[in-house]
């Protein structure tokens, strides 16, 4: 059982997670509108999803982040984004955290490629389930998906990478377990 210091840790290290996803997609939003809600999106904010890789409380973090990120969609008429997109970041983070030690190498492969598969089909499904118009298409679906995917793909495999090195170079890995 933890003791009341360890709880206090866990929710602020889970706090500034989520301020951080939050910030970085504000930002990014108000700096480049649309780059953070488009079906090809590059959000910055995902690269912190290497967190998962190194402590437990990104996994509560990144997800509350995305929630508060994607209020900001529902003025644009995109409410099931808050639902959708979180579940997506749910399943992303838990996967990543399982996968933190499955390595090709040095580099965790299998972990870096979970948000390019969770967000590619929850989000991929949303987009043509509820806002193309007309019956779901399979093939439109994988457009979609793919579309979803390619942005995340790239936000993980250039940014996510760097900030994984950056962190090991640096002995952060150590610290922030």
């Amino acid at each position: 059982m933890q003791n009341t210091k360890s709880k206090t840790q866990s929710l602020v290290k889970t706090a500034i997670i989520a301020a951080m996803y939050t910030a970085l997609t504000y930002a990014q939003n108000f700096l480049l509108p649309g780059t953070t809600s488009a079906a090809v999106q590059f959000r910055v904010s995902e690269s912190l999803n290497i967190l998962a890789l190194f402590m437990p409380e990104a996994i509560p973090g990144l997800t509350l982040g995305c929630v508060l990120s994607n209020l900001y969609n529902i003025g644009s008429g995109l409410p099931l984004d808050m639902i959708f997109g979180s579940l997506a970041t749910l399943g992303t983070t838990l996967c990543i955290y399982f996968l933190r030690n499955i390595k090709i190498k040095t580099y965790p492969l299998p972990a870096m490629l979970m948000p390019a598969i969770w967000n590619g089909v929850i989000v991929g499904w949303e987009i043509e389930f509820f806002f193309i118009e007309g019956n779901f298409h399979f093939g439109d679906f994988l457009f979609q998906g793919g579309c979803v995917a390619l942005g995340e793909l790239g936000v993980m495999l250039i940014l996510g990478t760097l900030l994984y090195y950056a962190i090991i170079k640096r002995g952060l890995d150590k610290k922030l377990n």
